[in-house]
């Protein structure tokens, strides 16, 4: 398992969470035509070769939900659609003790859609 994330902050903020058990790849940024970042400027193609001879199985998204990291998201999707690997990216939704009535409208249907089940515990 891979999980991508953009910067070295990132790894360290999934660290501090305890819960993921894998190896990470750190892009250098996002893709952002406005700021002159395309994909050449980032580490996709040693991610890429990374996947190829890691024998990688499934690799986590963890870019930020802006529009730049949903294309960058989507850009190195589109070319690991021919690979034999698992894509996923992490959950978004509401953060933990905010208000629904202030979260934009993409955030608050992405948590209506990616819902979860929910069980009482005994």
């Amino acid at each position: 398992m891979l999980c991508i994330v953009e910067s070295a902050r990132d790894v360290m903020a999934i660290e501090d969470t305890n819960q993921f058990k894998g190896r990470y790849h750190v892009l250098g940024g996002i893709i952002s035509p406005l700021e002159g970042i395309g994909p050449a400027d980032l580490s996709i193609e040693q991610l890429l070769h990374r996947i190829r001879n890691e024998g990688t199985e499934e690799v986590i998204m963890a870019i930020s939900p802006t529009i730049e990291g949903e294309t960058t998201i989507y850009y190195i999707s589109k070319l690991l659609k021919d690979m034999n690997v698992k894509v996923s990216i992490i959950a978004r939704g509401i953060s933990f003790g905010g208000d629904l009535e202030y979260a934009d409208e993409l955030t608050l249907g992405r948590s209506i859609v990616s819902r979860i089940p929910y069980q009482v515990q005994s």
